[in-house]
């Protein structure tokens, strides 16, 4: 609840004093709601999935336990079903949806509901995967039909009012639960336009999907805008639109409230923005999904990066309420609390990650926590009612900006527990050492860059013998963590991290369009294999040492296929949060192990690349070979859904997929068998969702 450093304790504890009067202020509102009028709806049965994430806690966790360690060998695929339905393929034949398919199903009484290859609602059993209904587009044109699918929906029920709320491109959706029929009192015809009233004029899109808490649709605010991230010559405005929190009526769709991610002028964040920029900057919402703790009526929101991620020089100071991790009343909209885990973000370290809900015990006392977490891989705990740290934040201070106009932040918030869960900082002594050769090599490389601990910010590309090609960070802008990182054990507190260790080039140059309105973008865009990424128009003109850049214009950050860094590229972490400490850490996947300059030696497994969401168990821990078609990492071929030991971090046994996981694994109990459900994805294969079950 603060947003000022070491040297700014009054003013730290003016912010603590007002955080306090907001907390106050939503309690005498919370006061005025009638007692009937409860956010807590009963405990969904344990055999149900009711979210994405399992619940609103977003753990990722079932009490489930038919499928266990000693059968879980026997686990093989019993159906599976296309990303899209037959029918919309017979209507819509040149239909063409990505690959990299999201949708999460939820299931409720025997029913899986899921966003589907083009975001449009599927219903279909959940013992046979046989189709119930298909939400068809307003409009029968490509053009409607056409769409992304995301994460996930949201169930909500009333007596017999059973409906499924879905986000799809623009819209917000209420269908009916039985038919997949449109509430008609719902907006118009069923939907309601989610149009963000931004000056940028950029579309909404959620692919997190939509939070129901009570009577409250919760949606984040991903817009996007027109600035982006500063890739390049894509952005190259510090102009855009903020993307605001808001909640509806589950029953009408009516607007009941907007919570403002840039702080309007009444707030004492708004002295947060520098130069008059929170009159123009935007962008701040929520990438990953939301949590809520329904006793409370509190929703937790991930916030991310202002416009834009690797560039502040128009936008001085700490700039609230982006990068922070804020807690809402559900019914208000009112800010209860809040954190800020990155000030004045460079380096594109959102908090992707959704929030885990969960009880834990330190010290003899029992504390109702929420696990937040961001790209940095550090894991930041708060009583999930008053939001003081669990274990001390400190700021401590961090390299200082080399760039033209940067203010950067002198310091930066680090938690003393529990320790991070993947690599921080580059150094030399990062680098393969698998054989003296390709640790010349990779030396080699890494000489061009500007190397440094955790929040070194990105730099400008030199000239000369010894010029730098900007800074080397890791963990890079895609994490570290990510959407798929956490899962939370309650019987045991200890919290499971997926991460990946991949570094990012990040290095500014003045852009070459001359409508440009910001001073500096990014260079590197992230893609292709193995952490290549690909320079923009704006490298053209630039001085340096080109010696790493290949034929095909990549930067190289790896070598014949190799990554530049030493392994596990895909690890678990298990962290006991009683104790706020480290259990183990282990790879999942083979990694490159068997490619031709490592075969011969009988390396152990190396980690694969990737973004492979977890499954939790009361006797297991699911981890898959996650296939990620937007930067082509990870597995895009046959793959492997592995069981661990949650205790020791083992491999107990594996599962061939046809190709690598795209979404959350879930699972369910219907009919005496429980199954685990998957997304997977992947040019090899097309995309899908792939039913186990031990038989």
């Amino acid at each position: 609840m603060h947003y000022g450093d070491s040297r700014q304790r009054i003013r730290a504890n003016i912010s603590s004093a007002l955080n306090m009067l907001r907390t106050a202020a939503v309690l005498v509102v919370l006061a005025a709601f009638p007692a009937s009028w409860s956010l807590a709806e009963p405990s969904a049965p344990p055999d149900e999935w009711r979210t994405s994430g399992g619940s609103n806690s977003w753990d990722r966790y079932s009490p489930l336990d038919q499928i266990n360690r000693e059968n879980v060998a026997n686990l093989h695929a019993v159906w599976h079903r296309d990303a899209l339905d037959q029918t919309l393929k017979d209507q819509f034949p040149d239909l063409t949806p990505s690959n990299y398919f999201r949708g999460t199903p939820i299931v409720v009484n025997g029913v899986l509901y899921a966003p589907d290859g083009v975001g449009l609602v599927e219903a279909f059993d959940a013992a046979t995967g046989q189709t119930k209904w298909v939400q068809h587009p307003v409009k029968a044109t490509l053009k409607e039909a056409a769409g992304q699918s995301t994460r996930g929906v949201a169930y909500w029920r009333k007596v017999e009012d059973e409906r499924i709320i879905s986000i799809r491109g623009e819209y917000l959706y209420a269908l009916d639960a039985k038919a997949g029929a449109p509430i008609p009192e719902f907006g118009e015809s069923g939907r309601v336009w989610l149009d963000r009233h931004a000056k940028d004029h950029a579309k909404y899109f959620g692919f997190p999907g939509p939070l129901v808490v009570g009577d409250v649709i919760v949606v984040s605010g991903n817009g996007g805008g027109k600035a982006g991230y500063g890739y390049g010559d894509v952005g190259i405005e510090k102009e855009s639109g903020p993307d605001n929190i808001r909640g509806y009526d589950v029953r009408d769709g009516k607007l009941l409230w907007t919570f403002h991610v840039m702080p309007t002028k009444d707030d004492p964040a708004y002295k947060t923005w520098g130069k008059g920029s929170a009159e123009y900057v935007g962008n701040m919402g929520a990438w990953a999904p939301m949590s809520a703790d329904e006793q409370l009526g509190y929703v937790y929101v991930p916030l991310t990066a202002p416009t834009t991620s690797y560039y502040g020089g128009h936008r001085p100071g700490k700039n609230l309420y982006s990068d922070c991790l804020v807690a809402l009343d559900a019914r208000s909209g009112k800010l209860v609390w809040f954190h800020q885990l990155v000030h004045h973000d460079l380096w594109d370290y959102d908090l992707s990650v959704a929030p885990v809900l969960g009880d834990i015990t330190v010290n003899g006392k029992r504390i109702h926590a929420v696990f937040a977490s961001n790209k940095t891989a550090f894991l930041y705990v708060y009583d999930r009612a008053t939001g003081r740290p669990v274990w001390p934040i400190k700021e401590r201070a961090v390299p200082k900006s080399t760039v033209p106009g940067e203010e950067s932040s002198p310091t930066q918030p680090f938690p003393t527990k529990p320790p991070a869960y993947d690599r921080q900082g580059f150094t030399e002594d990062d680098v393969i050492d698998f054989t003296p050769e390709l640790h010349r090599r990779a030396l080699e490389v890494v000489r061009h860059y500007q190397l440094g601990p955790l929040f070194t910010p990105p730099s400008l590309r030199t000239a000369g013998p010894n010029g730098k090609n900007g800074t080397l960070e890791m963990p890079g802008s895609e994490g570290g963590g990510n959407w798929n990182t956490g899962t939370f054990d309650p019987d045991t507190g200890i919290y499971y991290a997926v991460s990946w260790t991949k570094p990012f080039p990040s290095v500014l140059a003045k852009p070459t369009n001359p409508e440009a309105t910001i001073d500096y973008v990014i260079v590197a865009i992230p893609d292709a294999v193995n952490g290549h990424a690909r320079p923009s128009k704006a490298a053209e003109q630039m001085p340096g040492d080109f010696s790493n850049v290949s034929d095909e214009g990549m930067i190289r950050l790896e070598l014949d296929g190799l990554p530049l860094v030493k392994p596990p590229y895909g690890r678990i972490t298990a962290l006991d949060l009683n104790q706020g400490t480290k259990l183990w850490m282990v790879p999942n996947g083979d990694g490159p192990r068997n490619h031709p300059l490592l075969k011969d030696l009988h390396l152990p497994p190396l980690g694969n690349f990737g973004r492979p969401a977890a499954l939790l168990t009361k006797t297991l821990l699911f981890v898959g070979d996650g296939s990620d078609a937007v930067f082509g990492d990870g597995v895009s071929g046959p793959a492997q859904l592995r069981a661990y030991d949650k205790v020791s971090g083992q491999v107990i046994a594996h599962v061939d997929l046809p190709v690598g996981t795209t979404g959350g694994p879930m699972t369910y109990m219907v009919a005496g068998k429980q199954y685990i459900v998957v997304p997977v994805g992947g040019d090899s294969y097309g995309a899908g969702w792939i039913a186990l079950a031990v038989q």
